[in-house]
């Protein structure tokens, strides 16, 4: 038996590790593939903006109207780090996720998923009274 927690959001961290160098330094593909992920898991795509660094590494982010996904990458070490935040439940950051490791060609992926916005605290730490907070219902087939 769990304890379900009522929240707002869901974000996911995930750390890719050996991944190839001219994947995760092309400025170009990575905001593709990061676009594609945010497709791919259901998001509706706001705007994106991209920044390649000198010598190298990519850091980006993908707006969507449920929030957002970022990255960072690190291609002299074949590391990326990826943020996949969304709120309400119409979205599978999860998805996004899995989609980025394939195509980063991660040798190894971790990651795990924090709880946002948890709706007891938000009552409990308000400064008003706030007697329901909207959370959007589970989509069936959404992991």
């Amino acid at each position: 038996m769990g304890i379900e927690l009522s929240t707002l959001g869901r974000h996911v961290l995930i750390e890719f590790y050996g991944c190839p160098s001219e994947i995760i330094e092309n400025n170009k593909l990575i905001e593709k593939f990061m676009n594609e992920a945010a497709d791919y898991s259901g998001a509706t795509i706001v705007e994106s903006v991209f920044h390649h660094f000198n010598p190298y590494g990519v850091s980006g982010a993908v707006i969507i109207a449920e929030s957002h996904l970022t990255i960072h990458t690190w291609p002299e070490y074949g590391y990326a780090s990826v943020d996949v935040y969304t709120c309400g439940d119409s979205v599978s950051p999860w998805k996004a996720a899995d989609y980025l490791g394939e195509k980063l060609q991660a040798k190894k992926t971790e990651s795990f998923e924090v709880p946002r916005g948890m709706v007891d605290k938000i009552k409990q730490f308000a400064e008003r009274d706030i007697r329901e907070v909207q959370v959007k219902p589970m989509l069936e087939g959404v992991k």
